[in-house]
């Protein structure tokens, strides 16, 4: 007997809405639903996504490991300057994440946002070759991270757009695995040029344009927009409005939470004090996102099998525990191995938080509830890395560390009021 429409189970929904899209429903070896077990092929947009951020991470991370060094030993600035840049440049980024993402759910088109982003940082990057001075520094980052604010709402909505509900957390996982390992694969690069060439800082940061020019040609032709829900009608109005209190006290607590976690530039200044040479630097940071990269790859699966909020709360308890152990630490080995615990707190913390604001949020609003997320955590950077930079400069490591560690906890407090409410069947766009 043929079922009336309303007896439809999730997965035929999800199957209807994906032929509507042209894709198809992703099955597992035994033939069901990928939907359903949260198994199957990833869709196309999310990996080449994956790809992209492989390839950006690539260039961005030949650079990032040797800033701390460039800017304190090149271009004479300090650590309090480091925080500003670093604060000012993140922060800039949220606001602008903001913005992009209420503007792509206005418009119902994300591809644009993206395109523009990735360009302007691909712009950027290589000039950092070029400076004389901390300032032109901050300006160069400035621009980065006006890149990265533009793209990155829409390109976690996009994903979003592109995913079946009980996929999500693996295909966050595996975009950021992907950052990840394309975080790995620069330091490297970094690091046999460095040994080739030893001391030539400016070229090795004028050749990352190659993996940015790389990155532009992949989303403009291989990148396609999806179908995604009717955009609301209204202004755009970047105001919490349509999202309900539990949504808010999530960002409550993401604020918390960030407010005690500064730039991670800070964590290769620490480790150099702590005896871990300058030409070791890059091969730290790509063990770091190798370990990142693998724990996102695995955790994100397990993520759609048991709810995000509880990988959320051990990862922030991982991170407080990691921070103070960072203020106590003594030796060069102690850094190693605090950095390969802290790589967990990325593994079980990253697939986790995006899956549970795309959980909590109606389809339609999917890239402001992003641009939100994006905005909670970038709008404490900035007072993170200035506050976290002061107190290191004036009392030491232990205090900076130990504030960290106490923000984290209250911030574990906050998400334990969290209801988690995932959407299934047809709120999947």
């Amino acid at each position: 007997m043929r079922r009336p429409p309303a007896m439809l189970r999730a997965t035929e929904l999800d199957a209807m809405r994906l032929r509507w899209k042209g894709e198809s429903l992703a099955t597992t070896n035994d033939g069901k639903p990928a939907s359903a077990t949260g198994e199957g092929a990833l869709p196309r947009n999310v990996r080449i996504l994956g790809l992209t951020s492989l390839l950006n991470d690539t260039a961005s991370e030949m650079i990032f490991p040797l800033l701390p060094t460039f800017l304190l030993s090149v271009l004479g600035g300090n650590r309090f300057y480091l925080g500003v840049i670093e604060g000012a440049a993140d922060t800039t980024a949220s606001l602008l994440k903001l913005w992009s993402g209420g503007r792509s759910d206005q418009l119902g088109r994300r591809k644009a946002f993206v395109v523009f982003g990735y360009v302007v940082a691909t712009l950027s990057r290589p000039f950092i070759g070029l400076t004389t001075a901390p300032w032109q520094l901050l300006v160069l980052r400035f621009g980065d991270r006006v890149g990265k604010g533009v793209r990155t709402a829409p390109r976690d909505a996009l994903i979003a757009d592109s995913t079946p509900s009980a996929l999500r957390g693996r295909a966050f996982g595996f975009h950021r695995a992907m950052d990840h390992l394309g975080a790995a694969l620069g330091p490297l690069i970094a690091t046999l040029f460095l040994w080739l060439r030893p001391g030539e800082l400016r070229t090795l940061f004028l050749l990352s344009v190659v993996p940015g020019v790389l990155v532009v040609l992949l989303i403009v032709f291989r990148l396609h927009e999806p179908a995604s829900a009717s955009p609301p009608q209204e202004r755009l109005r970047l105001s919490l409005t349509p999202f309900d209190r539990n949504f808010r006290r999530y960002l409550l607590a993401l604020v918390v939470f960030t407010l005690g976690n500064s730039s991670d530039a800070f964590l290769l200044v620490r480790a150099g004090e702590l005896g871990v040479p300058t030409a070791q630097l890059p091969l730290l940071w790509c063990v770091f996102h190798i370990v990142k990269s693998t724990g996102n790859l695995y955790l994100g699966r397990a993520v759609d099998r048991s709810g995000p909020r509880r990988f959320i709360l051990f990862g922030w308890l991982v991170y407080a525990s990691v921070y103070v152990a960072f203020g106590y630490a003594t030796a060069a080995w102690h850094a190693w191995a605090l950095f390969l615990c802290y790589a967990l707190f990325y593994g079980l913390t990253e697939p986790a938080e995006k899956a549970l604001v795309a959980n909590l949020v109606a389809s339609e609003r999917k890239g402001l509830a992003f641009g939100w997320f994006n905005f909670a955590i970038g709008v404490a950077t900035l007072p993170a890395s200035l506050l976290f930079g002061a107190i290191y400069q004036a009392y030491g490591p232990a205090a900076a560390f130990g504030l960290g560690a106490l923000l984290a906890g209250a911030a574990a407090v906050l998400l334990v009021g969290v209801r988690e409410t995932p959407r299934r069947g047809i709120d999947v766009a």
